[in-house]
Order: C-alpha cells, then sequence, then structure tokens
C-alpha cells in the first residue's frame, strides 16, 4: 500500500529541532501544519495538560528561544507574547488524542513516520561511524606492525657482516681474454 504524503518530508524535517538533547517541535510549526492558530493549538493541549508531562512537552527559556531565532535568521515570529511551548516526539503522538480533526490526524502520523525515518538515519550513521573506528585502529595495529618489522630489519642488517670480496681476489666473470 502506497502512502501519500500530505506535506513533503523536507518540510516537516526542516522544523524539528534539537533543544535540551531531544528532537522537538515548536508549537508555531505544528499549528502551521495542522492549520490551526498556535493558541488554538495550545488552548487544546492546556484543556488536557495531564496528557503533556515534562519529558512530552516543555516551554522554551528566553536564552533558548534567542538561540532559536538566531540559527533561523531573520525572526518571523510577529508579536509572539509568550515564549513557544516544544514538543518531543511523545508530546506528538499524545497530539493525535487531543486534536481530532482529520487533518491533524494524518499530519501526526506523517511527522510520527519522519521521526522514526529520522532516527534510522542516525543509526545508520551510527553504525558508519563505528565501522570507519574499528578500519582505522586495525591501520594504526598495521601502521605498528610494519614499525616493529621495520626495526627489527634494521637490527638484523646490523648485525649481519657485510661480505664483499676484497678488489683483487674477485673471480671475474664473462668474457676472458686468451692469456697463452
Amino acid at each position: 500500500m502506497i502512502e501519500k504524503s500530505l506535506l513533503p518530508d523536507e518540510l516537516i524535517m526542516n522544523k524539528i529541532y534539537y533543544i535540551r538533547d531531544q528532537k522537538v517541535m515548536l508549537d508555531k510549526d505544528l499549528a502551521e501544519l495542522y492549520s490551526v492558530q498556535t493558541g488554538h493549538l495550545n488552548r487544546a493541549v492546556m484543556r488536557n495538560i495531564k496528557r503533556f508531562p515534562e519529558d512530552f512537552m516543555f516551554q522554551l527559556t528566553q536564552e533558548e528561544f534567542k538561540n532559536l531565532i538566531y540559527q533561523n535568521g531573520i525572526s518571523s515570529w510577529g508579536g509572539t507574547r509568550r515564549l513557544p511551548y516544544v514538543f518531543t516526539e511523545q508530546g506528538l503522538a499524545m497530539l493525535s488524542g487531543v486534536l481530532n480533526s482529520d487533518r491533524a490526524i494524518d499530519v501526526n502520523i506523517q511527522i510520527m513516520r519522519i521521526f522514526i525515518k529520522v532516527r534510522e538515519m542516525l543509526l545508520d550513521n551510527t553504525e558508519i561511524h563505528l565501522a570507519i573506528e574499528k578500519i582505522k585502529g586495525k591501520l594504526d595495529n598495521q601502521d605498528k606492525s610494519m614499525e616493529i618489522i621495520f626495526r627489527y630489519l634494521d637490527e638484523l642488517s646490523d648485525r649481519i657482516p657485510q661480505i664483499r670480496p676484497e678488489p683483487g681476489q674477485r673471480k671475474r666473470i664473462g668474457y676472458k681474454p686468451n692469456d697463452d
């Protein structure tokens, strides 16, 4: 079964931020994706606040908000009166139970799938990184082994006497004129 995406995946991926060591999405961005006003989204959450513990949703500090604006360049936040709320992956899953419009449900399903893709990409990158580190370790061991081999060769060449005949003792090879 081929699922038709409601929104481009890149649009959603660009709205995922990393704050407090968690992947989160802003209330403003979610409201935009769900086609509702940010205030309506936040009121629906506040009516069901027991469903949103701090590891599901939290409000940004002034410093985090400033950093976010700097990361995004020129602010399009308009007259924001309150610091924004952000939702973790678990908070986004909980939103699906709070918002019952068809669009919100469809968008939420798509967001959850994208979070899974992001997690898989991170795992793939981790596996690649581990494989590279393993190869580096092997190369380091080979370099050390080569150093040891060359050191032994140097020691052996110092121990073996140079066997070179004296210039007059050497037997000539090749055409010899007749000395009769």
